[in-house]
């Protein structure tokens, strides 16, 4: 494959993600969706430097090299816009609604993961981790900052907040 690939693709699929970005953020509940927006951010970017300091995953193209070990754009910008439409889409769902509706957004997501690790230098897999170690974590993770936010949202229901 063409050693430019993986930065194209990488790249694209960033600028794309910023453009989204705002259209998830801005609707009525800016609050939350805010929360949510950094919620995913430090939840994510702990646990993928976790696994990268564990030696479990290695990213061998990512922005400033030097200075993270971690992969800023799935940490700030793939993940946490994923989770927030998940979010958005799973507002008012019951238990199973929730759960079923975890698909749409960890298979396509497993996917592109297993892509990169077989075919780019974007992921290396090591000690054993496969697809589905990554499946059941980003499964994992959405309903954990799914739970985290519900209960902020429980939690901050009758108070005053920004309208």
């Amino acid at each position: 494959m063409n050693k430019k690939f993986p930065v194209i693709f990488l790249t694209s699929t960033t600028i794309i993600g910023l453009f989204l970005l705002p259209f998830a953020i801005v609707k009525r509940r800016v609050k939350d969706w805010i929360i949510v927006y950094l919620v995913s951010i430090i939840g994510n970017s702990l646990s993928d430097r976790y696994l990268v300091s564990k030696g479990y995953l290695k990213y061998k193209i990512r922005p400033f090299p030097r200075y993270f070990i971690i992969h800023l754009p799935f940490d700030f910008v793939h993940y946490p816009l994923s989770l927030l439409y998940y979010n958005q889409w799973t507002l008012n769902s019951k238990p199973i609604g929730f759960i079923l509706k975890l698909l749409p957004f960890v298979i396509p997501q497993v996917l592109i993961e297993t892509f990169a690790a077989k075919k780019t230098d974007l992921i290396t897999w090591k000690k054993g981790w496969t697809w589905y170690h990554s499946f059941i974590s980003l499964v994992i993770k959405l309903l954990l900052c799914r739970s985290i936010i519900s209960i902020i949202r429980r939690a901050s229901r009758g108070q005053i907040s920004i309208k």
